[in-house]
């Protein structure tokens, strides 16, 4: 009887399977699919991306999820318990740092966001020398420095408001751009060519390098796991949420592909890239609006979400990573005692230091690109190739507990078979890095050098902090 009652008040599969799908998708992943892989093209990637990666990561951080349903501390504790605790700081550092380039890309993302939600456009922010742009943004950032440090909680309610309207809006982009043929039948479409080498992408050097594009865009699931064990029956009802997460997120994907691909022409895209990875989603919704005759109703919109998420999110990508990492049972042992102060309002102070000069430093490094898209082209590209790194502790975590399996209790596994087991976490782990690794080249020289030296920079930091440690240990001894 307690058994039925505990089981009613458990989550259905399609709860859980809405959730994932709010949380790993965004209309900004199907724009840079279509911008980087050439139109339709991306349709066969994507296609690949789902089978071969997506379904099976999201397999193995369901049976992670499963098998430490009490752990509260995510991939850092699934490593802790499977690999031990120096490996767990380095998982929690890697995550942290990690969300040093995305918080650079929120201040530059937020300002773009606050000119089109403001003016309708850009061209006066694009004018500026890239000194100045760069100088708000440093602006912008110090100041939600200064908020995180004051520890205010609104934010989260602000950052959720934001993330759900975003959601709704991106699915809603789709049904209306299908809609809009026959509301305004005299408008511009293009015609898609349903011929076969048009969803075949071209296997070059540039495919190549964008991979960590549409594996940055598909990542990110594990922040579910802690829902595993509330869904009723989990080990036959969590793959069927993990399996409709996989077909809504490429359904969505495809049709997102097909309704750009009837307002904006790949030639156009091809040869004003920066132009369209900066600011394709917001001429997306003001294209719709022209379908619609309600001007740039949809493009104001679209813009105060993004406005409100851009800015809640840096407050809490400079908070959360950072309570994640110093508030760990690891951070005494391997971190110096300096970096774990606490101010009066319960904030890392000295943590957030470290964040003004690391986030700071690319701020201001970036003000040697020639311009304001070329940014923003480069923080995408960058948060595509360092993101994904922390994908790679999930991989291994799940390779190191089926080699112990006999250790842990699970109600959920992904499969039986040892071996496929294997295959699946080595195949996830050598995709994730493979991508990362080709991602790092640019043909731009600039690029090519802050994609080397960010990973380097921060790599060396989370090496020399147990150094720092130790070192001190050893003086009180």
């Amino acid at each position: 009887m307690a058994e039925t009652q505990n089981n009613s008040k458990k989550m259905m599969w399609t709860t859980l399977a809405m959730m994932a799908f709010s949380t790993v998708w965004g209309f900004g992943n199907v724009v840079n699919g279509y911008v980087y892989f050439d139109g339709t093209k991306v349709i066969f990637s994507w296609i690949i991306m789902f089978l071969l990666y997506f379904v099976p990561y999201a397999l193995m951080v369901g049976e992670l999820g499963a098998t430490f349903k009490n752990s509260e501390g995510g991939v850092s504790s699934w490593v802790n318990a499977t690999l031990g605790a120096k490996w767990a700081y380095y998982a929690g550092w890697t995550y942290w740092a990690c969300h040093i380039v995305y918080i650079s890309s929120k201040g530059t993302g937020g300002l773009r966001a606050l000119s089109w939600g403001i003016f309708g456009n850009t061209d006066w922010y694009d004018k500026l020398p890239t000194a100045t742009t760069q100088f708000a943004t440093l602006v912008i950032f110090l100041f939600f420095c200064w908020v995180a440090s004051r520890g205010i909680p609104v934010l989260k309610t602000l950052a959720t408001i934001a993330g759900t309207s975003m959601f709704v809006m991106s699915i809603l982009f789709i049904i209306m751009m299908f809609a809009a043929p026959a509301i305004n039948p005299h408008a511009t479409y293009y015609s898609i060519n349903f011929n076969w080498k048009n969803f075949i992408p071209n296997f070059n050097i540039k495919y190549l390098t964008s991979l960590s594009i549409l594996v940055f865009a598909v990542g990110g699931c594990e922040k579910i796991s802690p829902y595993v064990n509330k869904v009723k029956d989990p080990s036959k009802n969590f793959p069927k949420a993990m399996m409709a997460l996989a077909i809504m997120v490429m359904v969505s994907a495809i049709l997102g592909t097909f309704a750009m691909a009837m307002m904006f022409n790949p030639k156009v895209v091809n040869n004003n890239l920066n132009e369209y990875i900066s600011n394709g989603a917001y001429m997306a919704f003001d294209q719709l609006g022209k379908y619609y005759h309600v001007g740039g109703l949809f493009m104001y919109i679209y813009s105060w979400c993004n406005i409100i998420g851009q800015f809640s999110t840096l407050v809490l990508s400079i908070d959360a990573p950072l309570r994640m990492l110093l508030g760990s049972k690891e951070a005494k042992d391997f971190i110096p005692k300096k970096l774990l102060k606490l101010n009066k309002n319960g904030a890392y102070i000295n943590g957030i230091w470290m964040i003004v000069i690391l986030s700071g430093g690319l701020i201001a490094a970036q003000a040697l690109l020639p311009d304001a898209q070329s940014v923003m082209a480069q923080l995408v590209k960058l948060n595509s190739t360092t993101m994904p790194l922390r994908y790679l502790w999930v991989f291994a975590a799940y390779i190191a507990l089926r080699k112990q399996q006999e250790k842990f209790e699970t109600s959920y596994q992904m499969t039986k078979n040892q071996f496929l087991a294997y295959l699946a976490g080595c195949w996830c782990f050598l995709v994730t890095a493979a991508c990362c690794i080709l991602g790092i080249y640019s043909p731009d020289p600039l690029t090519l050098i802050l994609n080397i030296v960010t990973p380097i920079i921060l790599v060396a930091l989370g090496l020399i902090l147990p150094a720092i440690k130790k070192h001190q240990e050893g003086k009180l001894n």
